[in-house]
């Protein structure tokens, strides 16, 4: 009976504090939502609770106790959620504020631990929202990370550190949490222990299986087998997460979203990832490895899809995360059947994008050949009719050209976001750096980049990955280029490359207008520029290239520039570059 009156009294006490709290449109005090004694081990909850009083009371500010929250996955939100370039699926949500305006989550330095397969933030139909001043962090890692110890003929004899239990079931091997949760793998990747980067010019070991043949050692170590399989003893074997399943942020259909001051150490997809939303800033951004791991997120640092208005990369760190530090691209839908002489059947025909619908009534499209990425058409939405996350029916006002076949492409026929990339460091991470694809004007300046494959990539394909690019206005001014492309010779062809799936190229001028002025290019591969169906490139001869012999490369001077393609180059008749 004394433990129900106190119960009843905590609650009490709890409710006439919120009440004391906001009684409309100031301040909310998380910690007048969390009991001490049920909570140290979960706050879920009490952010649960927290969260719908600021609702209902339109509160503006949500302040955070400080030090450090710890999160389950048990009592959360859950909601099914298609998220861009991530895996579709049921996720348990933290913080899901779904329809906030004029609202702020004031982190006040608190560290927020997750423990099993949780998405920390998820932002849908919102307007002015900040997130400031916060860590976050998981219990245990959706990848996984051993160090080396013995390499022999198709073997690897790797010791995992206690936070990564392993279990080996029918002769293959399992990572587990403490708790028993699996966490499937479906590549390795091999990271130079000392540099802290991708090991040099190593390839991704795929894993279609899920897995690989293992056994455990008298010495207690894990044994690895597969026939091409090679390592340096020392270095680190990453096991890549098969899955994006809990990126850090989820920002759907929301306007003026602003990320301050925020430290991920991990997540279990994306650090951030922004689909149909307008006027994005990420300042002072990091995501960057807890001490002891090598690394931070197991995909992109950043990425954004089919967005507008302005997107802002302010003095963000991107450290060894699993991908690219940013992907800025629209969506091609390809044409799977012409129905009539106004109506095609599309699909979205990456599994990526699934159920990231952004076709709507009177939005201007163009029509694009698959080949070489031009358009030759443009229509006005009349009618769409969603058949499932992968089919979409489309009526257009007009009648569609004569020329349209299946496999050409529709995509929003729009500027695109204007993008500023300022101040940031980007390094140690697998693949490329910056993945331009906005038709808006671009300013890359005043960057470091020590990347393992090219520092920036114009992408855009519409035969696999089916991501719309074709840039019309870039700058790229005053950065650093450190020792790029020292990692798989697949991640960029130079340190400013183009990666467009483009295979009718002598018709194609996909991209246009880059401008490179006043970088510093320190570097031991010679491969600057690389590019192909470009109109319009000027290479000022205020770029400044400095050899290194940081790695072994063969360094010749006839390989700075590759064009293939492309018209109106300017670049200096003299090349300057100097030995370190």
């Amino acid at each position: 009976m004394k433990s129900l009156l106190r119960v009843l009294l905590l609650g009490a006490a709890v409710i006439l504090s919120a009440c004391r709290t906001s009684a409309s449109g100031g301040d909310v005090r998380l910690s007048d939502f969390l009991d001490p004694r049920a909570d140290s081990l979960d706050a879920g909850p009490a952010i649960r609770r927290a969260l719908a009083h600021c609702a209902s009371t339109h509160a503006r500010r949500l302040i955070l106790p400080g030090g450090e929250l710890r999160i389950r996955e048990d009592l959360l939100v859950e909601k099914y959620q298609f998220i861009s370039n991530n895996d579709e699926g049921l996720k348990r949500i933290a913080f899901d504020l779904d329809g906030f305006e004029n609202f702020t989550v004031e982190g006040a330095g608190t560290r927020l631990l997750f423990t099993g397969f949780v998405s920390p933030f998820s932002l849908e139909r919102c307007r002015n929202v900040r997130i400031r001043n916060l860590e976050i962090d998981f219990t245990r890692t959706f990848h996984s990370e051993a160090t080396v110890r013995a390499a022999g003929p198709g073997w690897l004899d790797l010791e995992f550190p206690a936070a990564y239990r392993c279990d080996l079931s029918d002769g293959c091997l399992r990572l587990l949490d403490d708790e028993g949760r699996s966490y499937p793998y479906s590549s390795l990747l091999e990271f130079d222990a000392r540099r802290r980067e991708p090991a040099f010019h190593v390839d991704d070991y795929w894993l279609p299986a899920h897995t690989i043949p293992a056994e455990r050692r008298a010495d207690g170590r894990i044994r690895i087998f597969r026939p091409d399989l090679k390592a340096t003893p020392g270095n680190t074997l990453v096991f890549g997460a098969a899955r994006r399943l809990n990126p850090g942020f989820v920002l759907s259909d929301s306007q003026v979203v602003e990320i301050h001051d925020v430290t991920i150490h991990h997540c279990g997809g994306m650090g951030v990832i922004a689909q149909r939303c307008s006027d994005i800033t990420l300042e002072r951004l990091r995501v960057v490895p807890a001490p002891g791991r090598m690394i931070s997120i197991t995909a992109d640092a950043t990425h954004f899809a089919n967005c507008s208005g302005k997107i802002r990369l302010l003095d963000c760190t991107f450290l060894n995360q699993k991908d690219d530090a940013t992907n800025i691209h629209g969506i091609y839908m390809p044409v799977v059947r012409c129905i009539g002489p106004k109506t095609l059947r599309l699909r979205l025909a990456h599994s990526g994008q699934y159920g990231v619908d952004f076709l709507r009534e009177d939005m201007q499209v163009e029509v694009v050949d698959n080949r070489s990425l031009m358009t030759y058409a443009r229509r006005t939405v009349g009618q769409v009719q969603r058949l499932n996350k992968e089919f979409t029916e489309v009526t257009f006002t007009e009648p569609l050209p004569d020329s349209i076949r299946t496999g050409h492409l529709i995509a929003a026929d729009e500027a695109g976001p204007d993008v500023l990339i300022r101040g940031c460091r980007m390094s140690g991470n697998r693949a490329r750096g910056l993945l331009i694809g906005s038709r808006g004007k671009v300013v890359i300046e005043e960057n470091y980049f020590h990347i393992a494959g090219a520092s920036i990539l114009f992408e855009g394909d519409g035969n696999f990955w089916f991501e719309q690019s074709g840039v019309r206005d870039v700058t790229i001014r005053n950065n650093r280029f450190e020792n790029g492309n020292y990692g798989s010779l697949g991640w960029g062809a130079a340190c400013i490359a183009v990666g467009s799936g483009i295979p009718d190229r002598a018709a194609s001028r996909y991209h246009r207008n880059i401008r490179v002025e006043g970088n510093t290019f320190r570097v031991f591969d010679p491969r600057i520029v690389n590019l192909y169906c470009v109109d319009g490139f000027r290479f000022a001869d205020n770029n400044r290239i400095i050899r290194t012999t940081d790695y072994p490369a063969q360094f010749d001077p006839e390989l700075f520039f590759r064009f293939a393609e492309c018209d109106h180059v300017e670049v200096p008749a003299h090349v300057v570059w100097q030995e370190e």
